[in-house]
């Protein structure tokens, strides 16, 4: 029994399996029950409450100016991430460090919404959505059109990541031909404006496809019926898709080049499927069971709740809609690994930072022993060059 107890205790020291198993199940929970709520809640409140206020009786001109929001504010931060990397900096000054960082997460998170909501309302307003063939064209066409580019895992969205507020490159933005601004300035502009327009358009297609789909099929007589069916749905999903990482990362691993990236855009479309039904089942409930009289109310208390929650959390970025990633763009197995680093991350952290104390201490004993070494030396120096005064 001894020896087998002493087993387990290996295996959850620092790099043991079993430990970072842990971490990886219990960040998948963090990330499915608390960032994807709040994340979804923060989303609902945003886009139902520029429905409230911006033109709610026209919804063509509500629809086109969340698309400017959307498009302009995009294309500003895209273009601005040069210029507040290098003013803002916790090392220059912290306070105002974290003033900056957290606006900037609040602006781009009303922008990311405006984005998706001004595309979704202008397909509303010129398709009918009971139409199957002007939903699933455009659903089809969006993905066949990002796996074509290889961006197809920009459909992903929390529970399958997580967005902490680190330090490091907060406020990058990447594109899609990830040119450089001190390259060319005009290339990574219309870099910047491709990235915006097609594969950021492409992707809101895709998932006001794969939503619309599900209010056509899924019970479209009982909304709440609908909602609890997505969402069960959706976690089931969810669950199983982070139970086959293992797997597909064993598959991706012996695959080489097409038939890696067919096999990783697979799984991420199975994510999709997951991703919108968890999105869908959220949001709808929220509608149907959180002060359904009052919504304008319902949603101001949601939209505080989630981003000051994911603000106390570090996940305030999981918010974010932002930068174009390639698929299958990690080595082998990794580009099927959902980025969902939390309690790994911090763990990490205290790890780096026992380690670089340890050091420390280790560097201040050596420099103490030296210290006392070079004393004891010029002590026995002095020894032997006293005189003899002793008298015979």
């Amino acid at each position: 029994m001894r020896g087998s107890t002493a087993g387990i205790a290996e295996n959850f020291k620092i790099g043991g399996t079993a430990y970072h198993l842990l971490l990886s199940v219990m960040d998948s929970i963090f990330s499915a029950v608390v960032v994807a709520p709040l994340v979804v809640g923060y989303w609902r409140s945003v886009w139902e409450l520029m429905n409230i206020y911006v033109y709610p009786d026209d919804k063509l001109l509500s629809a086109l100016i969340s698309t400017i929001i959307g498009i302009c504010g995009h294309l500003f931060f895209d273009i601005a991430q040069g210029f507040f990397t290098k003013r803002f900096h916790p090392d220059k000054n912290r306070i105002i460090y974290y003033v900056v960082s957290r606006a900037y997460t609040v602006a781009f998170a009303f922008v990311c919404v405006n984005g998706w909501k001004g595309p979704w309302n202008l397909l509303d307003q010129y398709t009918d959505p009971k139409d199957l063939t002007v939903v699933v064209v455009p659903f089809v066409i969006g993905i066949i059109a990002l796996a074509v580019l290889r961006t197809l895992r920009n459909v992903s969205a929390p529970p399958f990541a997580i967005a902490t507020d680190h330090v490091e490159e907060y406020f990058v933005v990447m594109t899609m031909f990830r040119i450089k601004m001190a390259e060319k300035t005009t290339l990574y502009v219309l870099d910047c404006i491709f990235s915006v327009l097609v594969v950021g358009t492409l992707v809101v297609f895709v998932w006001r496809g794969a939503w619309v789909l599900l209010d056509d099929f899924l019970f479209p007589e009982s909304a709440s019926l609908s909602a609890w069916c997505s969402l069960v749905i959706g976690y089931l999903a969810v669950g199983l898709a982070f139970l086959l990482q293992p797997v597909m990362r064993w598959v991706c691993d012996r695959l080489q080049g097409g038939l890696r990236l067919i096999a990783a855009d697979i799984f991420l479309l199975f994510s999709l499927f997951g991703t919108v039904n968890v999105w869908r089942g959220i949001w709808t409930l929220l509608n149907l069971y959180f002060l359904p009289d009052n919504q304008e109310i319902s949603c101001w208390i949601t939209h505080w709740i989630c981003l000051i929650l994911l603000v106390l959390l570090g996940c305030s970025n999981s918010l974010l809609v932002r930068g174009v990633y390639i698929d299958a763009e990690e080595p082998a197995g990794k580009c099927v690994i959902f980025p969902c680093y939390y309690l790994r991350l911090i763990f990490q952290q205290e790890r780096a930072k026992k380690i670089a104390k340890r050091l420390q201490l280790d560097i201040l004993a050596k420099r103490k022993q030296d210290i006392d070494n070079n004393i004891a030396d010029i002590n026995h120096m002095v020894h032997e060059k006293q005189p003899n005064n002793h008298v015979v």
